[in-house]
């Protein structure tokens, strides 16, 4: 049985793949977006202002369940508030990513009026934990951007109790927040989320039905 160092090893080896996935996609230009890991009470999360395309387990900050590091160089993202309401809403979540992508900034900026952006009839949906059928419909709220971190963390906590059954967040032209109890299901879910933003993004664009 692996201890616990080697299972947040291995952890944060494949948080760190999944970041430079991303990147490759064009979903963390810059030095955009941040991702976490957690075991227990230990958070890896990463460092502010990081290259996600060359990120490595040393570009990762141990923090506490209130956000103080523990360890590691550099200070941790501004936004890893919202990795903390995320996992203490989500107890079965064991990593975090958040992207910003060009179909999640642009569908979030559409519906940003309506709180929401609802997803149905996509076989794709079967991709996210526990959905079944292309006839769900996946919730995904959308909070206003902001750069005042304190209440958008109450905020995020009110939407996350409001939609129990979500895989994801958005917040308005920013970006999305995922989850899964894996950083493989995680991915899973990022991939499936990004998929159905496109084509429903696609969609509303073109002006189909």
């Amino acid at each position: 049985m692996a201890s616990d160092f080697d299972a947040i090893s291995i952890a944060a080896e494949s948080l760190c793949a999944t970041a430079r996935w991303c990147y490759t996609r064009g979903w963390v230009p810059a030095t955009s977006g941040n991702f976490s890991v957690r075991q227990g009470a230990r958070i890896l999360v990463t460092a502010s202002g990081l290259d996600k395309g060359t990120l490595t387990p040393e570009g990762l900050l141990e923090i506490d369940l209130e956000g103080r590091v523990v360890s590691g160089a550099g200070r941790p993202s501004a936004e890893t508030g919202l990795h903390l309401v995320l996992y203490k809403a989500r107890p079965a979540a064991g990593a975090i990513l958040h992207v910003h992508t060009v179909w999640n900034t642009l569908l979030s900026g559409i519906h940003a009026g309506a709180g929401h952006v609802d997803i149905g009839g996509y076989e794709l949906l079967k991709g996210l934990s526990g959905v079944t059928t292309h006839e769900h419909v996946e919730r995904i709220p959308i909070l206003k951007n902001s750069q005042k971190y304190s209440e958008l963390m109450v905020e995020l906590e009110d939407a996350l109790k409001e939609n129990p059954a979500t895989h994801g967040v958005l917040l308005s032209r920013h970006g999305l927040y995922t989850w899964g109890d894996s950083v493989s299901e995680a991915r899973r879910h990022l991939e499936a989320l990004e998929f159905l933003f496109e084509v429903e993004g696609r969609r509303v664009l073109g002006g189909a039905d």
